[in-house]
This record gives structure tokens, C-alpha cells and sequence, in this order.
């Protein structure tokens, strides 16, 4: 399955380039279907809805490169991370999303947190950066994301509507995660953990 992916994936990303720079209304013809093949083939390996994956790929017509994402790992005087009971897939996971068009990764970050949860933070240190690839997930592209440590600011948290729940939890309780948030979590409780680094003066 995942050699399907890959190949689908040159193919959807062959074809979005396509659209958004032919000039030859045969080529845009050609590209178009390339497009609906890839997207057909994308839901039947994948088990998503046909329409939501046409939306989605029209949305991201262009030069066909890595989605970006960010999330951030914000701890209590416990030890307990923030963590949010997600209303999209009744999932749990870290606070973060995709970083805009015409936007920094660490301005993002700090948007999300007051989107999800009220709060201001400052994003202090970059844990690690991950990649996801087609397939696991259900996941039909490339995506880069980056995990970064935040210090707190100000605020109290209060849930969106994207939030069944969101508070300070001990991760090792969490069994339902949504993705890979469960290993990114026990990264940023091993990066928190970690002893201070003695530096010679």
C-alpha cells in the first residue's frame, strides 16, 4: 500500500502543478483527469470521502510541496502537559495546526494556542521536527511538522469548538491519540525531564 501512496502522490503532485501553470487547455484536460484518477485511487486506499479529498487537492492547486504543520508542548508546575479531547475525531493531541500562507512557524504556534485554548505562550525551543508520509493515518500527502517547547504568558484556558476538553494531563493516561500526538508527547515529557545542560563558563 505505502508504494501505492508514493505513487500517487507523485501523480497528484505531478498534476497540481500542472493545472496551476498549463497553458495548453489539452494539457489542463490531461492534468484535470490525472487529478481525478489520483483522488479516486487516494479513497479507495485510503477509506476517505472522494468529495472531501477533491476539495482538498483544488484547494492546494500550485507548486506541489510539503504541507507544514506546528505543535506545542506546554507544561504545568506538576509536570502535566496541555492536552485537547478533539471534536474532529474524538481523539486526544498536542494544541497546534498548520502554519498560513504568509506565516512563521513560532507566530502559528502562539495563534493556535489562543485559538484552542485562550492562552498566550511563547514558543522557547524546538523539541524535534517529524515527518508524516502518505499512508498511515489515512493520510493522502507529505507533511512536515514541527514540535517546539512554550513557555506560558498569560491567559486561562478556555476550549474552542474544537474541544470536547482541554487541560494539563499526564500523558500516560491517554490511550485515545489522535495520530502520532502519543509519541510526540513522550518526546516533549523526555525533553522536559531532561537535566540542564553544565556548560564550562
Amino acid at each position: 500500500m505505502k508504494n501505492q501512496l508514493d505513487l500517487l502522490e507523485k501523480i497528484y503532485a505531478l498534476a497540481q502543478t500542472g493545472i496551476k501553470y498549463t497553458r495548453n487547455p489539452f494539457d489542463l484536460d490531461r492534468y484535470q483527469t490525472l487529478l481525478a484518477i489520483a483522488t479516486d485511487e487516494y479513497s479507495q486506499l485510503t477509506g476517505l470521502d472522494t468529495e472531501i479529498l477533491r476539495e482538498r487537492f483544488n484547494n492546494d492547486l500550485g507548486y506541489a510541496t510539503p504541507k507544514f504543520g506546528v505543535n506545542g508542548a506546554l507544561f504545568n508546575a506538576e509536570g502535566k502537559i496541555l492536552l485537547e479531547h478533539r471534536t474532529d475525531d474524538n481523539l486526544w493531541g498536542l494544541p497546534g495546526g498548520w502554519v498560513d500562507v504568509g506565516e512563521d512557524p513560532v507566530s502559528a504556534l502562539k495563534r493556535e494556542f489562543v485559538e484552542e485554548a485562550s492562552l498566550v505562550v511563547e514558543p522557547v525551543e524546538l523539541i524535534n521536527f517529524y515527518t508524516r508520509l502518505p499512508g498511515p493515518f489515512a493520510q493522502p500527502h507529505t507533511s512536515v511538522h514541527a514540535l517546539y517547547f512554550c513557555r506560558y504568558i498569560s491567559g486561562n484556558i478556555t476550549k474552542s469548538i474544537e474541544s470536547f476538553d482541554i487541560d494539563y494531563f499526564d500523558p500516560a493516561t491517554i490511550t485515545a491519540w489522535h495520530k502520532d500526538h502519543g509519541e510526540l508527547a513522550r518526546q516533549a515529557v523526555g525533553y522536559f525531564k531532561k537535566p540542564p545542560l553544565n556548560l564550562p563558563r
